[in-house]
Parts: structure tokens; sequence; C-alpha cells
């Protein structure tokens, strides 16, 4: 893995042949915009009403990615105890981002920091405990982007999902309840499909990956002009890496939504028993 890294970053340096790294400019990006032009085009055409939306989107992307890839080469460029605090904002962000998406859970901003800290600190521990991955700052925080961004998705899905199915069965839950169950036993079947719905997308896509698609990770090092051989062995740690963070953030997520969900007496909150049939 470290070599592969160090190919990348050897093959991006060199702009050898064939790389698309190196001679993109902000005049091609300025020409490339002139395909959101297109599909502003055709949203207005076919009466979408998105056209808004692609430009916000696309003068905010710049924006902020532009801002990023300052930060990043200070950070890169000699300032790597600066990459805790990097990857600090980005957790905070994806748990907004999670807990907004599901604010009917109560707590759901706790539960989402709760899920994707243990989400990401999990597969980042693991890969850096057996230096599978450099403890440098150029490795750590685009990896560790990879996971959050993964495992804040998984956790808005499981909250949701559960959240959901618990308020829409509500009836049959207070049955399991009034015959004894505790709340996670009562609660257990739809559990069970809030953590499926949360990890099939991650599963799903590491089925097909290679054969449907070429992930991110493994296309950079291409561009960049590194041994297809080296990014696919790149991505598939990635790849790996992923998976396993969406399983612990996925777990965790269910696990702190449960009990958001039920009353230390084992009843169901009272926002779910008052949803209308």
């Amino acid at each position: 893995m470290i070599a592969a890294l160090d190919a990348a970053a050897h093959a991006a340096g060199s702009g050898g042949s064939g790389t698309l790294t190196g001679p993109i400019s902000f005049g091609d990006v300025g020409l490339s915009v002139f395909l959101v032009v297109i599909a502003v085009a055709a949203s207005r055409w076919r009466r979408l009403g998105l056209e808004r939306d692609m430009v916000v989107a696309t003068g905010r992307s710049f924006v902020q990615l532009v801002a990023v890839g300052y930060v990043l080469d200070f950070v890169f460029g000699g300032q790597g105890w600066l990459t805790p605090i990097v990857l600090s904002v980005m957790v905070a962000t994806a748990a907004w981002t999670s807990g907004s998406r599901a604010r009917q859970v109560p707590g759901s901003y706790l539960v989402a920091v709760g899920a994707i800290v243990v989400g990401t600190a999990g597969t980042l521990g693991v890969l850096g405990a057996f230096r599978i991955v450099p403890l440098s700052a150029r490795a750590v925080i685009p990896l560790g982007s990879m996971v959050i961004t993964s495992v804040m998705n998984t956790t808005s899905l499981v909250m949701t999902r559960l959240r959901d199915d618990l308020a829409a069965s509500r009836r049959e839950v207070e049955a399991r309840l009034s015959l004894g169950q505790t709340s996670y036993e009562a609660s257990l079947p739809w559990h069970r499909q809030a953590l499926r719905s949360g990890m099939l997308p991650s599963v799903d896509q590491t089925k097909v990956v290679g054969l449907v698609a070429l992930p991110g990770a493994m296309t950079g090092m291409i561009l960049a002009g590194a041994s297809p051989l080296a990014a696919i062995r790149l991505q598939l740690v990635v790849m790996y890496m992923l998976l396993g963070g969406n399983a612990f953030a996925a777990l965790v997520a269910a696990q702190l939504t449960v009990r958001r969900l039920f009353t230390p007496a084992h009843q169901l909150i009272r926002s779910l028993r008052q949803v209308p049939d």
C-alpha cells in the first residue's frame, strides 16, 4: 500500500506521457463548464426546474474545492500536525449533514457523531496499526475523507429507515412490548432491516467493482500514470476499508437510534406513538 501511494506520487510529480496530472489548468476547467451549460440547457428545455440548483452547485463546488486545495497544499507542505483538525472538521460536517437528514430521531446529531467517529476511527485505526497505510497527512486525509463520506450516508440510511419502519409498525412493536419483550427484542426485525438498508449499497458496490465501475482511487492513480496493478491493490484496500467502516457505523447508528426511540421503561417515544395511521 505504501509502495502504491509512493508510485502514484512519483507518477504525478513526473508528469509522464499519457497522464492527466499537470497539464490541466484553470482555463481547462473553465472550458469544461461547457458541459454544465449543456446540462442547464437540457433542464430548461425539459422544464425540470433544476437550472438554479445546477448553477449553485457548480459555483459551490468550485469555491469549496479550490479552498480545500489550498488548505491541503499547506498541510501537505510540512504541517502534518493539522491532520487531526482537518479530519475533525470533516467529521463534524458529516455528522451535521447526517443528523439533519434524520432530525426526527431525538438526538440525531449525537447518534451521527458516534457512528461516524467509530466508523472512521475503527477503519483508519486498523489500517494504521497494521501499517497498511502510512500515518502521514497525504495518506490519512484522502482516505479519511472517503470513509467519512461513506459512513455518513450509511448512518443517515440506518437512522431514517429504522425510525420510519418503527413508526409504520408501531402497533406490532407495542404488541411485542406488551408480551414482555425489551425494546431491543421488540425492534429487532426492523433493526435488521435498517442494517441491511445501510450496508447493501457498499456491499453491492464491492461486488461489481472493476466490472461495472473503476472507482475513484483506482482511476486517480491510473490517470496519474501509476501501474494498473498498483492502482488495483490500492483500490482493494479502499473498498475493504469502506465496507468495514460502513459495518461499524451501521451497528453503532442502529443501536443508538433504538435507544433514542424507546423510553427507559421500554415504551415507544411519544412522537412515534402519535404518528397518524
